[in-house]
């Protein structure tokens, strides 16, 4: 049988419990040095082998605080502790190590601050996770916590009257996020909500999901106390029926994955390195056995997380990812076991400016290692030392391949903006800041904008930017790629964007397409306003496509049945039935049922009277009652008569002066007006 085996694109520790395990290991060796007891406040991750391990080296886990011996230290985990902690470890004389992840610490900043302006705080979480109980003890605003959408409308009561905050667990699964968002929206009138799902949690359950989707079989790597790796293991079991929960190498189950083609491999956040190696090269070991299986990805993944153990030497120069920013310092993960620390001393800033406004989280910095060892277990980092010359050998490998950089926009000039891209500025024009038209800058300042490269001076110093033209191939691609997903028949959602007098034209995605008059109703129209708006959202059916014209036809009218085809459902003979006078002619009136259906009133139904002319007596417009005579669904004509719906004249006078005996009356003769043939109605 042939294998493949994918891992995942990501898997294993996150930047929050990395940085939590290389902290314990270098604390565990200060407090050895200083005879002192290192407490951790709470499993430091949940991943059994790990803590194991750091027990055996001399961490003692508690569960509060006051098990804490004075003057001891104590370790602050990666799901971070509420504010009477830091109380509680201030009044015995304990030192701190706080080590609370900083997408963790994010949400206590975004708690305090809602509280402080005036809000409710509502977490979207598991009340009982350790992270939770954190955040929630951030702010006195705090009303609770919940994961589960049904329950969520038991909080209703503490919300609905006040302008309420909503976080998220870092963990959550976007499914249970967003559907108590939606309840959240139905009971709180003043509702501001922040996605605080961790990137890395989301990376993990997405990647996981789209690998699980395709393959036979999957091995998710994690602790079974861990919130992250159940979440990981339910998402996979719901796209995949064979999956797998391994802790360790024990748990994987060779001869029951041998049955299965397509092997997938997910790791939780919680994951250690060493665990995912040893399960994948077991797998390999065995699997190899096989001559046609195909272990290519897994053993470039065991590469990558062997290179991912390596450390950078000095002079070397890295990218990494900002993690954490400060006045004094920038925390720059590297994708190693240390983290990068580079100093503002180290940074070229302009006057006055400040390292929190040269740098976010997120963003891919560029430096050179000048220790790998600052002293404190960081890799010490210098952008100031990173040659520039290498920076414009990029930007001119960006010019010649046409490809795409990322500048940051630093100040206006005149007649454009001053960017940066690493150590090399450049100028865009104010003609390619946009692909409309810009009279102020202002609002770009600041902003990272992706470019083309179109003029490289070295010389001199100066490349020319374009964000225009990186927005005008991405508008090309994604009209190619619209193009790819319609398809003939389809119903799609379009917004009217302008009229034409033979049509309207409607946006579907980035492309306009042509809804023709006689394809908006049933009915006859003699301009599209009459039944649609300018901004107006509408469901339209593709009638075809051109893709060599970039042509689409729409239809709008396709959306409801054909009313001759459900006339039965909704029109009967002897029926009384409301319309408007559509047409009218010397033989009668047409008048409007609905769109695309019409009935003929003829002249001698139209009143108990001889009528000489229609329009004497009917206008177009007028709303009328009618009685239907006759439908002929096949020749499509319905017959009307106003006059059967009118009381016959004199009958109510002759009724009320009748005497009490009925005198014979001579009948006079009917006057007979010939009548002019006329055609019965039509669609």
């Amino acid at each position: 049988m042939k294998h493949t085996v994918t891992v995942a694109e990501h898997a294993g520790f996150c930047f929050g419990v990395k940085r939590a395990v290389d902290a314990a290991e270098r604390e565990l060796k200060k407090a050895a040095e200083d005879s002192v007891t290192l407490y951790c406040l709470g499993s430091l991750i949940h991943n059994k082998t790990v803590t194991d391990s750091l027990e055996q080296k001399g961490l003692i886990t508690i569960r509060s605080i006051d098990e804490a011996q004075p003057g001891s230290r104590v370790l602050i985990r990666a799901h971070g502790e509420p504010d009477s902690t830091y109380e509680a470890a201030k009044a015995k004389d304990i030192t701190v190590c706080d080590e609370t992840c900083p997408f963790v610490w994010r949400i206590h900043e975004a708690a305090r601050k809602a509280g402080d302006a005036g809000r409710a705080v509502f977490v979207i979480g598991d009340p009982a996770h350790p992270e939770v109980i954190g955040i929630l003890g951030s702010t006195d605003a705090a009303v609770g916590a919940c994961d589960d959408p049904d329950k969520v409308r038991g909080f209703e009561d503490a919300l609905k009257d006040k302008p309420v905050t909503a976080l998220a667990q870092t963990t959550l699964t976007r499914e249970k996020f967003n559907a108590c968002c939606d309840v959240l929206k139905e009971i709180c009138s003043d509702l501001a909500i922040e996605d605080t799902i961790c990137n890395a949690t989301r990376q993990r359950q997405d990647a996981a999901a789209k690998l699980a989707e395709k393959s036979d079989a999957m091995v998710v790597i994690g602790d079974k106390n861990s919130s992250n790796s159940r979440k990981l293991f339910d998402i996979c079991s719901q796209r995949c029926p064979f999956t797998v929960f391994v802790e360790n190498l024990s748990d994987l189950p060779l001869q029951e994955l041998e049955k299965y083609n397509k092997i997938g491999v997910a790791a939780s956040a919680s994951a250690p390195q060493q665990i995912i190696l040893e399960v994948i090269a077991n797998m390999s070991e065995v699997l190899t056995n096989d001559q046609n299986t195909e272990m290519n990805e897994m053993l470039a993944y065991m590469d990558e997380i062997e290179k991912s153990l390596k450390l950078p030497g000095r002079g070397e120069v890295i990218t990494g990812t900002v993690v954490q920013v400060t006045n004094d310092y920038v925390v720059v993960n590297l994708g190693c076991k240390k983290d990068g620390m580079l100093p503002k001393e180290e940074v070229t800033l302009e006057d006055g400016q400040e390292l929190t406004a040269a740098f976010k989280e997120g963003d891919e910095v560029q430096a050179k290692v000048i220790k790998t060892d600052d002293g404190d277990g960081n890799i010490l980092l210098s952008k100031k030392k990173l040659q520039s010359g290498e920076n414009w050998e990029e930007i001119n490998a960006a010019l010649e391949s046409k490809e795409v950089v990322n500048v940051v926009v630093q100040k206006e000039v005149k007649g454009g903006v001053i960017a940066a891209y690493k150590e090399v500025s450049g100028f865009i024009p104010m003609s390619q800041l946009a692909d409309h038209y810009v009279e102020n800058a202002e609002e770009f300042i600041g902003k990272t904008l992706p470019v083309k490269v179109t003029r490289v001076d070295q010389r001199r110093n100066k490349a020319v930017f374009s964000h225009k033209a990186f927005l005008t191939e991405e508008k090309h691609k994604k009209i190619a790629e619209i193009w790819d997903t319609l398809n003939v028949g389809d119903v799609v959602e379009g917004k009217v964007m302008r009229f034409t007098d033979y049509g309207a034209f409607v946006d579907i995605g980035g492309i306009d397409g042509l809804l023709h008059i006689s394809e908006i109703s049933w009915g006859k129209l003699r301009h599209p306003q009459e039944a649609l708006e300018i901004g107006q959202v509408v469901n339209v059916k593709i009638l075809s496509m051109n893709p060599e014209k970039g042509k689409i036809s729409l239809g709008l009218k396709q959306n409801a049945p054909e009313p001759w085809s459900v006339i039965d459902e909704n029109y009967h003979e002897g029926d009384i039935v409301k319309g408007k006078v559509a047409q009218i002619k010397e033989y009668g009136a047409f008048v409007e049922l609905a769109p695309g259906l019409d009935g003929l009133v003829h002249i001698s139904e139209v009143a108990h009277k001889r009528v000489g002319k229609i329009s004497d007596e009917l206008s177009i417009g007028q709303e009328i009652d009618a009685k239907i005579l006759e439908i002929d669904k096949e020749k499509r004509r319905i017959s009307l008569s106003i006059k059967a719906t009118l009381p016959a004249p004199g009958s109510e006078e002759e009724a009320k002066a009748a005497p009490a005996e009925e005198a014979p009356v001579e009948e006079a003769p009917a006057e007979e007006a010939p009548a002019e043939e006329a055609p019965a109605a039509e669609e």
